[in-house]
Order: C-alpha cells, then structure tokens, then sequence
C-alpha cells in the first residue's frame, strides 16, 4: 500500500478524493459500475480548485492504479528526463548554456546562428528550433520573454518616521442616484499608513490636488517628499512650482508599474470595498463633492484610522501615528502659505487691453497696450492679478456685453499729463514772430507794451 512518509501531489489527493467517493457508493450496496457512472456526472476538485468532470473510463483507470500501489500510484507518471539531447550534439548544448546565461534575451533562433557562425554546428546543417527549444527547458534555461519587462529596482521600501512621504492616489467612483462621476484624491502617509486628508472632485486635475495638498499642509505640516503617479491630475507644472516653493521633494512613479505605490492601491481596494461600492446608485447619497468629502473624511478618520493593521504590527494608523517622535513642521502661517500656491506668467498686452490666460481675456488698466507684464495666478482661488502703480490688483474677464453699452472713454493724448492743469494751448515759435511783428500795441490790461512806454520817456 501507500508509504505514508511519501510527500503527495495535488493531484494525487484529488484522485484519492474521487476514488473514495466510488469506494463510499460500492460499500453502500451499489454495483461497480453504477457507483463510477454515478461519480461521472458529478464535477470534482480540491478547496480552492476549480472543479473538473472525469469520465468512467479514467475511473477505471484510477482505482486498478490504487488498488495495485496505493496512493502513489495515483500521481502521474513522469517520464525521466535527460540533460542531453539525442538529436543535437553535446558541445552545440555547452555552447547554448553558455550564451543563455550571458545573454538572457538571446532567441532560439539566434542562438543557432551564433553557433554556425562560430563552427558549433555545420553551417549547412538544418538545425529544428523545437529540439533547440526542449533541449534549453531540459538545461534550465530561461526561455520566458516578458513582453515589456523592464529591468528596474524593485525592491520594497518603507520610511521609519511620519511626514518623511505622503503618497497621492485618486480613485474613481460614482454617487448619488444618477451615478455621478466623481474622483476622491486620498493623500496617505507611508510610514504609518494614517490617511492625512482627503478631497472629493468631479474629475481629476491639479487644481484639486493643489487644494488638497495646501488644506493637509494647514492640518499636518509640510511633508518631506511627496509621490505621485502619472495621472493627469498630478502631471503638470504648476505641482512641479508649488512644490519648489516648499522646498520640498517631489517623486513620480513609473509609468505602467503601480506596484511602485502599492499601498496606495492597497487602501483603494479597502475603500472601494468598505464605502465607495456603497455609494453608486444609491438614493439617500448626497451626490454634491462636499457632502461626498464629509462622508470619506469621517470614514478616513472614525474608522480605518482605528483599524488594526497587520503590517504595523497590530498597531493602528492613529496609534502609530501619535506615538512617532518626529516632530510635525507646522510652522507655517495661513497666509504666507497661501501665497506660495501662486505662480507668475508673462503675457503680452493686445492693442485692446486684454491678456488671454488659459483661453479667457483678462482686462487690464490703460496704457499697457503692446507692453509684455508678469500676472500672478492664485492656484487656490483661480484669481489673477497684476502689479499697477506699486500694488497688485485682481483682474477680471472681459465682459463684452457691458463694455458695448458702456460710454467711450475720452482719450486726451500723453500730453495731458505732462501739461499738467493747462487750459490755454501753447505758445508756438510761429506765433511769437507774428506777435512780434502783427501784435497789439496795447497789452492786456490796456496800457503800452513796456518797450513802448520806454520809448515814451527818452
């Protein structure tokens, strides 16, 4: 019978499993052929394997193999292999293990060119590259080609303090009744896997994750790396502004490989799986980004971060995250902040007094047209603005239909200002001689001119 000290094969037990159930139906009064025409209609398999159909036949066949060696005659029989082929010569075999280990993505068919280049095989010789191919596998040799591997780092990583990364992820999901679109960006601290905040939009673009990145600033400090993927969302240059003018790293994932920010998408299927699944379709769900934001923030912040991790060694995310002795850089003012999340354009005044910003015209004070200025952009309240006469003023989008009713502007010329509060016009070189030569004999209060009275008295 069987040897009990014997390692079985999967397999092997999923045979000796069938093979009862024919020796349990036997025992129960049913003939042999009953009891395996009974076990063909039924399906088989082990837990966690998907189950398979197997004809009487093979039946037949399994319990003569059990009732002549036991349990191991119910594992299938392997052929014995050999290491050397008895079509290809032996030094063309110590050729192709050779160059397969020196050059891993070296193909059958380059490999048999190589060797009739270099006198291993008869250059003439026609050479089938399925024994090339058998006899590589029997060598244990490499033969998988990956379809866009890349050789890259791969190794896991982990920071030891808090606030040292904050991974950015967004994830997809639809609320309300109407299934409306919406995207919620989750920014998770690496080391204690506590999610710092959370902000709810209805697509992704790096106006959201601005304003979600400057309200976790506010809350927990300024981070010290910040990794992103390659969204839309994120890839854009007013992050790459921003986070320059915190002085703080920034890192994006490789594009195509998301085991580069696993937890992240770790803790999207949580949320997916916990909240997220819940909301689509349903009726009693605020549809509105805010209402969609208060309901993440509490599940964020009652829930997951008192639930217990196992990677943090039965710890939670809050309890890890209270007891990191690393002090939090909360330093910041509101304001001062604030005005780090701008950026400064140059644009080009037109003739009309408008700049065009993200395809919308601006209007701007007289007399800067054809003139090249900077603009400030506020990243957080969409404003822009523009320094005239020593101060930053907002500008606003040109309303056509007001300036169309509006009276015209009158325009006095750049002279207007240089002459100051002049009314009378000036005195031209021209004039002068034809005072001097037509002029009145009498001045203005009446009397002789000055010269005439002079010649009066002599």
């Amino acid at each position: 019978m069987s040897n009990l000290n014997s390692p079985a094969s999967n397999e092997a037990l999923l045979r000796f499993s069938v093979v009862s159930l024919v020796y349990g139906r036997i025992g129960s009064g049913e003939s042999r052929a009953q009891a395996i025409a009974a076990i063909a209609a039924c399906a088989h398999g082990l837990p966690g394997t998907k189950p398979v159909r197997v004809s009487a036949r093979t039946l037949h066949r399994w319990l003569a193999a059990w009732e002549r060696n036991g349990l191991p005659g119910l594992d299938r029989r392997r052929r014995t292999q050999t290491l050397a082929s008895n079509v290809l010569p032996k030094r063309f075999l110590d050729f192709i293990a050779l160059e397969k280990r020196e050059d891993i993505e070296a193909s059958i068919p380059e490999l048999i060119a190589r060797a009739q280049c270099l006198g291993h095989l008869d250059p003439n010789s026609d050479v089938c590259r399925s024994s090339v191919w058998r006899a590589a596998r029997r060598l244990g040799l490499s033969l998988s080609r990956r379809k866009g591997a890349k050789s890259r780092d791969s190794r896991r990583f982990a920071f030891p303090h808090r606030m040292d990364m904050v991974l950015c992820d967004g994830k997809h999901f639809r609320a309300g009744i109407d299934r409306r679109k919406r995207v919620a960006l989750f920014f998770l601290d690496d080391c204690t896997r506590l999610v710092l905040h959370v902000v709810v939009g209805t697509s992704e673009n790096p106006a959201l994750f601005l304003r979600g990145l400057f309200e976790c600033i506010c809350r927990f400090g300024r981070m010290t790396t910040l990794y992103l993927d390659n969204g839309p969302g994120f890839k854009s240059l007013d992050i790459y502004a921003v986070v320059a003018a915190l002085e703080r790293k920034l890192i994006y994932g490789e594009a195509g490989y998301p085991e580069g920010h696993g937890k992240v998408e770790r803790f999207n299927r949580t949320v997916l799986a916990d909240v997220l699944r819940g909301l689509d379709g349903n009726s009693t769900v605020d549809p509105s980004c805010e209402a969609l934001q208060l309901r993440l923030t509490h599940y964020t912040e009652t829930v997951y971060a008192h639930r217990i991790h196992e990677s943090l060694d039965g710890a939670t995310p809050w309890q890890r995250f209270q007891a990191d002795q690393k002090p939090l850089d909360s330093s910041d003012e509101k304001d001062q902040l604030r005005a780090l999340f701008a950026v400064w354009v140059d644009r080009r005044v037109t003739n009309d007094h408008t700049v065009s910003v993200d395809a919308i015209d601006y209007e701007t004070p007289r007399g800067y047209a054809g003139l090249k200025i900077s603009l400030r952009r506020g990243l957080l309240d969409g404003t822009l603005g523009m320094l005239h006469e020593g101060r930053l003023i907002i500008l606003a989008p040109v309303d056509l239909a007001a300036n169309a009713r509006a009276r015209r502007a009158r325009d006095v010329g750049p002279s207007a200002d240089q002459a100051g509060t002049r009314t009378t016009p000036p005195t031209t070189a021209a004039d002068h001689q034809f005072r001097r030569e037509f002029g009145s004999i009498v001045d203005p209060d009446g009397g002789l001119p000055r010269d005439l009275d002079s010649n009066n008295d002599e």
